[in-house]
């Protein structure tokens, strides 16, 4: 065997110690598959949290009972389990799916040029998540769907989906210190909306702890409220960002500020008014799952929503020629 040469034996050694450093100096994606690749993942975090949430809807929450196995004979779920332990355990295989997506992501957002360690560090946070969310999902699992670790797997699903886009949009701006689009007071409205929308999911989830849908066909416990005292919270809630979002789409035009800005804005109002129309048709009809999966993908519309509302009162444009492209911590930078 003839012995391998020195500069192949270098570039091994370079691509074990730092494969995506030594990719990327090979390999440079165009803008526009950075931004799709991104987007890939943006639409996986919102199928993740619908899927998950169809897994309690069908009663499937315990169909495979143990974790990290579906079983405590098998890895995979098996006949005896039924339907709910395939709907289980389908879920349990969409992480792979994911996994890949989010791995792509990494991988595009490294080795674009020129180099925006924001949006790198935006993309290896997913995986992350990823990682964390799959523990509490087996935890869950382990406390038989203890409602304070179901909400708390729903809501670290959405930290899922607020890095995801934040990532997105950050890919589609330039690299030169952010410029304010909107007076002081609009963005400052706009914060708070952004703080009372989140309040508004947590409370959801509070609804929903506290409501029929418990995860399995058997006893579940439920959170100690009155589930028509969270009803009332919830939907004063949604009714406050409502009026947070008519004022801004209001002041945004008194103030002539950019069309796609506007438009945003607008958006976000007619999704809202929508998830409340879904939300209070579902409370007036027993709850029906099939309203409740509607409102479950509402809910990542409404929060993707708010979150382009807020990345749009700013721009970032690219960086002027012959200047190097500007680093910053990534949640600094996104938000």
């Amino acid at each position: 065997m003839r012995p391998m040469p020195n500069v192949t034996r270098a570039a091994a050694a370079e691509a074990a110690r730092n494969p995506l450093a030594f990719l990327a100096a090979r390999w440079t994606p165009s803008p526009r598959l950075v931004r799709w690749s991104l987007l890939a993942a943006v639409v996986m975090s919102v199928v993740i949290v619908v899927t998950g949430g169809a897994v309690r809807l069908t009663s499937s929450g315990l169909g495979c009972p143990t974790w990290p196995k579906c079983s405590d004979a098998s890895l995979t779920a098996t006949p005896t389990l039924g339907l709910h332990g395939a709907i289980e355990f389908g879920n349990r295989m969409l992480t792979d799916v994911l996994c890949v997506v989010v791995g792509w992501a990494i991988v595009v957002a490294r080795c674009a040029g020129p180099r925006r360690r924001s949006v790198t560090r935006l993309a290896w946070s997913q995986f992350w998540l990823v990682v964390a969310n799959a523990v509490l999902g087996g935890i869950t699992v382990l406390v038989k769907l203890n409602p304070w670790t179901v909400a708390g797997h729903l809501l670290l699903a959405m930290v899922f989906v607020t890095v995801t886009t934040l990532a997105w949009l950050r890919s589609r701006e330039g690299d030169l210190p952010a410029r304010p689009r909107a007076p002081l007071p609009l963005r400052r409205l706009t914060a708070w909306m952004v703080a009372a929308t989140a309040v508004l999911i947590a409370a959801g989830t509070v609804t929903t702890g506290s409501g029929i849908h418990a995860g399995d066909s058997s006893k579940v416990p439920r959170m100690p409220f009155d589930w028509l005292d969270t009803v009332y919270v919830h939907g004063g809630l949604a009714c406050l960002v409502v009026a947070m979002s008519a004022a801004l789409w209001i002041g945004l035009h008194v103030v002539d500020a950019p069309r796609d800005t506007r438009a945003l804005a607008r958006n976000f109002l007619f999704v809202l008014l929508a998830q409340g129309v879904v939300g209070v048709v579902q409370s007036a009809t027993g709850v029906p799952e099939g309203l409740v999966a509607v409102h479950m993908l509402g809910i990542c519309a409404v929060w993707i929503g708010v979150l382009r509302v807020a990345v749009s009162l700013r721009e970032r444009p690219d960086a002027a020629p012959g200047l190097p492209a500007q680093t910053e911590p990534p949640l600094a930078a996104a938000v």
